[in-house]
């Protein structure tokens, strides 16, 4: 009888992670600054390519994602629409952008509407404040929660609020690598 190996770890398994691993030099990092558009991010993790397993992609995703730079965050920004706004285009991270901010625009009651309204308001606050739009990993949350911590953050000083800008960019590029894994 021939003799059997056992599969190797992480390969066979995940056909996301197969598809990814596969995508040769260029493809692979315009796939991954769908996620993050940070040079410096995209080529470490295209250097450490292919990925044993999806915890190897997203744990070097995140460790990479922690050390982003005031100017990678405004080149990320470039990126991204205001909340409100639907990202232009048919395009992956395009439907991406739309998705993350569904829930944003769902409730159509009243209530709703005039929150988003304070939002637009609070909004020109934030980016007059800050010099840049406000960026919030948006997924699921609801108008009135976004605009809760929209308003809390207008109290940080501009040192803090780049920090926070930048672990928003490091939670979004996170689930845009799920995404990414998961259609192709």
């Amino acid at each position: 009888m021939p003799e059997t190996t056992p599969e190797e770890p992480g390969r066979g398994t995940d056909p996301g992670l197969e598809r990814l691993n596969a995508l040769a030099g260029e493809e692979l990092r315009a796939r991954l600054a769908q996620c993050l558009n940070v040079d410096r991010w995209v080529a470490a993790l295209a250097a450490r390519a292919p990925f044993r397993d999806r915890d190897d992609l997203l744990g070097s995703a995140d460790d990479h994602a922690r050390s982003i730079t005031p100017e990678e965050v405004a080149t990320a920004l470039a990126r991204h629409p205001r909340i409100g706004e639907k990202a232009e285009g048919a395009d992956t991270e395009a439907r991406w952008s739309r998705g993350e901010q569904s829930a944003f625009a769902a409730d159509t009651d009243d209530a709703s509407a005039r929150v988003q309204r304070i939002f637009v308001h609070a909004q020109r606050e934030y980016e007059d404040r800050f010099g840049q739009i406000y960026l919030v990993c948006a997924s699921g949350r609801s108008s009135r929660e976004l605009l809760a911590d929209l308003v809390a953050r207008l109290d940080n000083d501009a040192a803090t609020e780049l920090g926070v800008v930048a672990d928003e960019l490091r939670r979004i590029a996170g689930l845009r690598l799920a995404k990414l894994l998961e259609n192709p």
